[in-house]
């Protein structure tokens, strides 16, 4: 009870049923019993633990409710997305928790993050992201999703914390199937309890009337009651189980180790190990070939005559060169300028990255730093057809980016980013701009130049991309619907018109007569139409 004498609206964990006791009468099972499954029958690679069950709760309820050591959050990159589960934490833990997620600065698919629960009765609160399913990128969707549970957890051991409240990671608004995800789910806690259950009490699942039928049907068969639940559970099991931490299994990604690399392998019988064994073949494999001499292969490049396939090959070995450093380094002070991120969508479907000239400081910055988180964030997106929206808007000689560092940046990418950027918006361009970019895609670079739109108002950009699949900066916005209405008042006022444009700039004279006479058109609502004003 509070102060007040109303009842509290926070649920103790501990006062909730844990999944072992909610099936008591097949939990007493005689020791003859068990004995004649563990003999007769096939066991379940999730074996019948009355400790793990002990420590699993689904509850139907709010998981900001709960009191707990930390509960869940699931959210977007940057932290801010609006799903239930979100704003009802948002809701009750007051505004504190904004300020304290801004320090965060964002979070990547998979990973999570902690901020402490201020009003909630959780002391913590576990941030993490879900991915967005398709069904054509479902092994990475799957090892995201599992690395979300698994990070949770990984952190709640490292806090020592005792009791954690999940909400279902995988929101509705992400696409991700509730089945699918329920299976990653249950199986990363359960062998998580598996490995490290003597540091952890309570993992709660609290989820929605929708989603509790689901978690009812899947949660037998990763925490089996009673050994005849876990026989009558073992057909029903996925085909992929995961491995013994519950990651998804991929048998393409396995390296397959060879007794013999390079042996024949339709060798019938051993013969006897000795100096009459057949060497010959050794050599003649991939795994003991070498790459050749480096210092030859780069005087040959320098004097261009290596050929096209080792270029391709050396090429890439930069490329991965620049690609670990990008994911090893901390890149967090050019992420927090927010020059470039992801979107939505265009008209064809293809992925909208913006670039934000006015957000890149040149002279301030490490552009080497720039470079590297330009390929940290583009390796995953440019593996498929992408377009991108360059922002020239209100840009000053110090955001414009050198032609010598952007020759760089196409020269290191991989062949992957040309081939599948299918368009580049150049928004708000100046005539210098246009200039500088024909003089570039001209002589620079190739196969660029016909990818290239220059877009003199947002309006014009719609016609390829959706006003809802863009986030525009808001001094975007101001200064477009500023030069539009400028525009229209040259249009409607009719100021200069047709041969007077040429006598107003000529003298101070014809200025006063210009003047005079627009007044008078004015006056008499003698109306031009734009088509009118072009023609004369």
């Amino acid at each position: 009870m509070d102060p007040l004498g109303a009842p509290s609206q926070f649920v103790d964990v501990d006062t909730l049923p844990s999944w072992g006791n909610s099936c008591e009468e097949q939990l007493t099972t005689s020791d003859t019993a068990a004995e004649t499954y563990q003999e007769e029958t096939i066991r379940s690679p999730f074996l019948y633990n009355k400790d793990i069950n002990g420590k699993v709760v689904l509850w139907k309820g709010d998981v900001a409710l709960l009191n707990c050591t930390a509960i869940v959050n699931t959210s977007n990159e940057s932290l801010t997305d609006k799903n239930p589960v979100s704003e009802s934490i948002f809701m009750l833990a007051g505004p504190d928790l904004k300020e304290d997620l801004q320090k965060l600065r964002g979070c990547r698919t998979g990973e999570a993050k902690l901020t402490k629960g201020f009003n909630l009765a959780a002391r913590f609160i576990i941030h993490t992201v879900g991915p967005k399913y398709k069904s054509r990128y479902r092994t990475a969707a799957e090892s995201s999703l599992y690395s979300c549970y698994r990070n949770v957890l990984q952190l709640a051991k490292e806090q020592s914390m005792s009791s954690v409240g999940f909400c279902v990671i995988n929101s509705a608004k992400r696409g991700y199937p509730l089945e699918d995800a329920t299976h990653i789910a249950l199986r990363t806690v359960r062998r998580f309890l598996e490995i490290h259950g003597e540091t952890i009490e309570k993992v709660v699942f609290a989820v929605s009337e929708l989603e509790e039928a689901t978690y009812q049907k899947l949660l037998p068969l990763y925490f089996p009651r009673s050994l005849k639940e876990e026989s009558c559970s073992l057909p029903y099991l996925p085909a992929d189980i995961g491995n013994a931490e519950g990651e998804p299994v991929v048998p393409e990604r396995q390296i397959r180790i060879s007794e013999k690399p390079g042996a024949p392998e339709d060798n019938q019988e051993e013969e006897d190990e000795g100096l009459g064994v057949d060497l010959s073949f050794i050599g003649s494999h991939a795994f003991a070939r070498m790459e050749g001499d480096i210092d030859k292969q780069r005087r040959l490049i320098l004097q261009g005559q290596l050929s096209e396939a080792a270029l391709q090959k050396q090429h890439q070995r930069n490329y991965n060169r620049w690609l670990c450093q990008a994911r090893s380094e901390d890149l967090s002070d050019i992420a927090s300028l927010k020059a470039l991120y992801q979107t939505g969508v265009d008209n064809c479907g293809r992925t909208v990255m913006v670039v934000v000239g006015r957000n890149i400081p040149v002279t301030l910055i490490d552009m080497d730093k720039a470079l590297l988180y330009f390929i940290h964030v583009m390796d995953h997106i440019a593996v498929k057809e992408y377009v991108l929206v360059y922002f020239h808007t209100l840009t000053s000689e110090y955001n414009h980016l050198d032609s010598d560092f952007l020759k760089k940046l196409y020269d290191v990418v991989d062949v992957k980013y040309k081939r599948n950027l299918k368009a580049v918006y150049f928004v708000h361009p100046t005539f210098r701009s246009k200039v500088s970019t024909w003089f570039f895609t001209t002589f620079s670079v190739s196969g660029l130049k016909d990818k290239i739109h220059h877009v003199d108002s947002l309006h014009q950009l719609f016609s390829a991309i959706s006003p809802e699949q863009i986030d525009f900066p808001p001094f975007v916005l101001e200064y477009d619907a500023r030069i539009c209405n400028w525009s229209r008042w040259i249009i409607n006022t009719k100021i200069v018109e047709g041969k007077w444009a040429l006598l107003y700039v000529l003298s101070p004279i014809t200025r006063f007569v210009t003047c005079y006479l627009s007044v008078l058109l004015v006056s008499k609502d003698t109306t031009f139409s734009r088509d009118h004003y072009l023609l004369k």
